[in-house]
């Protein structure tokens, strides 16, 4: 087993390490509902001239809609509708910093991102990689951005990812699924505006809001936790049963989802998630699955970790009439496991943090696998 020492030269932050970490937060946020009109007013001050844009990330579910009549584009501005089908690449990635530096003869004003967890992180890596040199794949990992990121704005569309006040962005790389973990990539600004969560399909809302839940599991029953995680993860847990367990209004479910979204994002901010988003990023790499199906579909079967939040998650799905999935990995090669299994057992901080040090003497890839040819 590595060192801490060696864990640290590789950037990999151990549980010492992390403990006193002094983590950025999203300096600015607007809450409430049709506080999105208030984007205009907000990005007026940071317009450097009118040949300057600002470039909007948006899902492209919104191409026809009322919010993109109501996106306050203006001079040189340009709208990029992306399809939210797939996880974030790391060659899309590039491919959206390259376009944008041939087409501007200066850095854009900012980068303004609008949809799901997707958008978001994928608004989150082109601010960063336009200001850094290289290629997203190469800050993959923790702390390995130099250079501040172009100002950029979150606007989130669903709740439940945590993405717009997470100091990470998850992409998938041809080698490997990982986040750009950095003090540069947490958003400037944020605006949380609940009605732009309207009329999200039930499965999407249900699988995006179970990774909060997710969130909040790991990080309350992992060794990293604190009082600061700690704090923000039982608010956060208290919300999601009451949005996925009680009986509440459309507009007050709304309202304090995308709150659990913000505090379990808050929580593992200092803390770290656990063993479904490590198994999560191997289903993600292999197959493609998205981060919430994915989480959902390894949870169902982690008992042996988490007894009590798997049996509220039962609970959840049974209310609201979710059938997962089966014999996703039924017709897996011995290849496609041992590639799942690696980036599952790359995870080390989410291992740590759900098991502790000795982690390696739990898991092992046989198990893991035994895990994956459940789902």
């Amino acid at each position: 087993m590595e060192t801490s020492k060696e864990m640290e030269m590789k950037n990999i932050p151990t549980q010492a390490s992390q403990k006193f970490r002094n983590f950025p937060m999203v300096p600015r946020v607007v809450f409430g509902n049709g506080s999105f009109d208030q984007l205009g007013d907000i990005l007026l001050p940071k317009r450097k001239n009118s040949d300057v844009p600002i470039i909007y990330l948006v899902d492209d579910v919104f191409e026809d809609s009322d919010l993109h009549a109501r996106i306050p584009r203006i001079f040189s501005d340009q709208i990029i509708f992306i399809s939210a089908d797939e996880e974030p690449k790391t060659e899309q990635v590039d491919a959206l910093v390259q376009m944008i530096r041939e087409s501007y003869v200066e850095m854009p004003s900012g980068i303004v991102g609008i949809g799901g967890g997707t958008l978001l992180d994928l608004a989150k890596a082109v601010a960063i990689l336009l200001n850094n040199k290289g290629n997203a794949a190469d800050y993959q990992g923790w702390d390995l951005v130099r250079r501040e990121s172009v100002y950029h704005v979150g606007i989130p569309t669903i709740s439940g990812t945590g993405a717009e006040v997470s100091r990470t962005t998850v992409l998938l790389g041809t080698e490997k699924k990982l986040g750009i973990n950095s003090d540069y990539t947490t958003f400037d600004q944020v605006i949380l505006d609940p009605e732009l969560t309207k009329g999200v399909p039930k499965e999407q809302w249900f699988y995006t809001g179970m990774d909060c839940f997710i969130h909040c599991i790991e990080s309350l029953n992992g060794t990293y936790l604190n009082a600061f995680s700690q704090s923000y993860g039982e608010k956060a847990l208290d919300l999601c049963k009451e949005v996925f367990l009680d009986t509440i209004a459309e507009e007050e479910s709304r309202n304090k989802l995308m709150m659990a979204s913000w505090h379990g994002g808050m929580s593992i901010a200092y803390s770290q998630v656990g063993v479904a988003h490590a198994l999560s990023y191997g289903l993600g790499y292999q197959l493609g699955i998205k981060h919430g199906l994915g989480n959902c579909l390894v949870f169902q079967y982690l008992e042996e970790f988490y007894p009590e939040g798997v049996a509220i998650f039962n609970e959840m799905r049974k209310k609201h009439q979710i059938e997962l999935p089966k014999d996703v990995c039924s017709k897996l090669s011995d290849h496609d496991f041992d590639a799942m299994i690696s980036i599952a057992m790359g995870m080390e901080p989410l291992w740590e943090n759900a098991l502790g040090e000795n982690w390696k003497s739990v898991i092992t890839p046989a198990k893991l696998k035994s895990i994956y040819k459940k789902i």
